[in-house]
This record gives C-alpha cells, structure tokens and sequence, in this order.
C-alpha cells in the first residue's frame, strides 16, 4: 500500500507593520511610502503601514489614499508633531499582529535592499544575543553619503546627554540611544518596552525609548550599511544660532521643537541619575552664556551647524 506524502505546509511570510506620522510634506511622504513598498517587495514580507496625518493641509491624505489604498490613515489634530504622532500610530500597531514593526520618517527614502538587510542582520543578532534586539537603520546625506540619523552612544559617563553617531559599513554596532528615523522592533521587545512615551511633545521620544529598552534588557544595535536616504535637520535659525537674538533664541529652546520643560525635565529625571538638575538647567544656561559671548565687542557669531541636537 502506498501511502500518499503529505507536502509541507508553506514558510509563514513575515509580516512587517510600519509606523510613521506626517504633516505638510506631501512629495517627500510618497516617496517614502513608495521606496517601503519596494523594499518590501524585495524582502518578500506581509506589510501593513499605518500614517498619522497630522492635519496636513496640502492634501496628503487624500493622495495617499489613491495611491497606497494599504495604508492606515489616522487623522491627527494638527498639534502632535513627532513623538506624539507616533505615539498614537504605534498605539494601533501594536494590536496588530507582527514579527516586526518598523518606525519609519517620511522624509526618510529607504534603498531597495534595506528591509531585507534589517530582517538578515536582525536574525543574526538574535541568535547571537539569545534574545530580542532592537536595530536601527542608519541613512545617509544623498549627494556626501556621510551618515546623517542611526544610533549613537554618549560621549562620557561625565556628559551623559552628549551623543555621537556610530556606524560601521561591514557589521552592526551596538548603540544606546536610537534616533527614530529608520528602526526595526521585534514583536517581543516592543510587547516588553512598549509604546513611545506621550509627555514628550516632539523630540527626545525615540532617544528616551532606546535607554528603556537598554534597561529592560533588550539591546540596540545599528545595522551595517546604509539603509537609506535622510538629510539632517540644520541648526541655522534654530536656538543653537548665535547670531539670533538672545530673545529668539530663548523662545526657540522652549518651543516644541527645541528643549520643551516639561519634556526635557522629564527626560533628565528619568535618565541623568543624581546630577539631573545640573543636566537639566545646562542647555538653557548655555543658550544665555553663548549670547552674551557672541554680543561682546568685536565678537563675531559663529556659524550654525548642521549636527543632531541632543
């Protein structure tokens, strides 16, 4: 009697939910939705993305759903910004079942190989680490290629706030804080973390999510390679501008783009350990001190960079 072979059931396809949150840039936003689906495609994964418009009023909305009808459209009030735009998207991916979830900026154009890069180097460090691993993209200016937004460590145990970038073309780094641009959570370590942290208004969510994780046992590392393209944010007309007036420069640092309290004050209680108050007045001292500087006589203000502000 020959007994018929049963066929193995198919390989389940990872399936990948991405996060992202949106406002006013309409070009750059699906072109970042466009190069997701490719590099999907090439990485042969389920994908779900859900965007958070926060108001736009360009018409992003309605372009994205004529074109990416898989999108999840969520509508913000037009005051969520970064942290708190992704906040309430990750809040909705995260009843989503997943492998991974994908935090995603708009402005960020992902290469073709990125997604299967991430999903490679992220089974090699789980296997390595036994464990959950978050890892981070790391992009990169187009016309330079010089890394502009990944992962990064603190320059001192003296300067805990003060990060570097850290990057490697042939192997992945371990990082402690991550910059949410490009970052890749496994389903198990997002269910430990969580979500992002809703005090923070705009920035400082994504750094703050690295360091619980660290704590929490799960390790962040920045993936080798670049896996796409972002032009970092420059500090001309931001408060790290000298040649601004002290009284815009003391506006901008308090807005929800610079160095909000609450937001900053919270961050410095949870993460500068003892010294918290000293790491909590300094960047807003340094605001005061760098202007009286650049307003002595014969003092000429220096140019504004174009660095990460952390």
């Amino acid at each position: 009697m020959t007994v018929p072979r049963e066929h193995p059931p198919a390989a389940r396809r990872t399936r990948i939910v991405a996060v992202l949150t949106c406002f006013n840039r309409k070009a750059l936003t699906l072109a970042c939705l466009e190069a997701l689906a490719f590099t999907a495609g090439r990485a042969g994964v389920d994908l779900e993305a859900i965007l958070v418009d926060d108001a736009s009023p360009d018409g992003t909305a309605a372009a994205v759903r004529e074109r990416f009808p898989w999108v999840v459209l969520i509508a913000g009030s037009g005051s969520l910004f970064w942290n708190r735009g992704m906040h309430k998207g990750f809040a909705l991916a995260l009843e989503r079942p997943a492998d991974f979830y994908l935090w995603l900026n708009d402005d960020t154009h992902l290469v073709p190989d990125a997604l299967p890069a991430l999903l490679a180097q992220a089974a090699t460090l789980r296997q390595r680490h036994r464990g959950a691993v978050i890892v981070v993209g790391a992009s990169a200016e187009r016309d330079s290629g010089r890394v502009s937004y990944g992962g990064r460590v603190a320059d001192s145990r003296w300067r805990p706030f003060n990060y570097r970038l850290v990057h490697s073309a042939s192997e992945p780094v371990p990082c402690e804080a991550i910059e949410g641009n490009c970052v890749l959570i496994p389903h198990d370590a997002a269910m430990r973390v969580g979500n992002l942290d809703p005090v923070f208004e705009h920035a400082m969510g994504d750094t703050d999510y690295g360091l619980r994780a660290r704590r929490l046992g799960v390790p962040a590392f920045v993936a080798a390679g670049i896996v796409g393209h972002c032009s970092p944010n420059p500090l001309g007309g931001s408060y790290f501008d000298t040649s601004l007036p002290l009284a815009r420069r003391w506006k901008l640092i308090r807005s929800r783009k610079g160095l909000p309290v609450r937001s900053w004050l919270h961050f410095c209680r949870r993460h500068g350990g003892a010294a918290w108050p000293l790491h909590f007045a300094w960047p807003y001292a340094k605001v005061l001190l760098t202007s009286i500087k650049a307003a002595l006589p014969g003092r000429r203000p220096a140019a504004a960079a174009t660095v990460r502000p952390h």
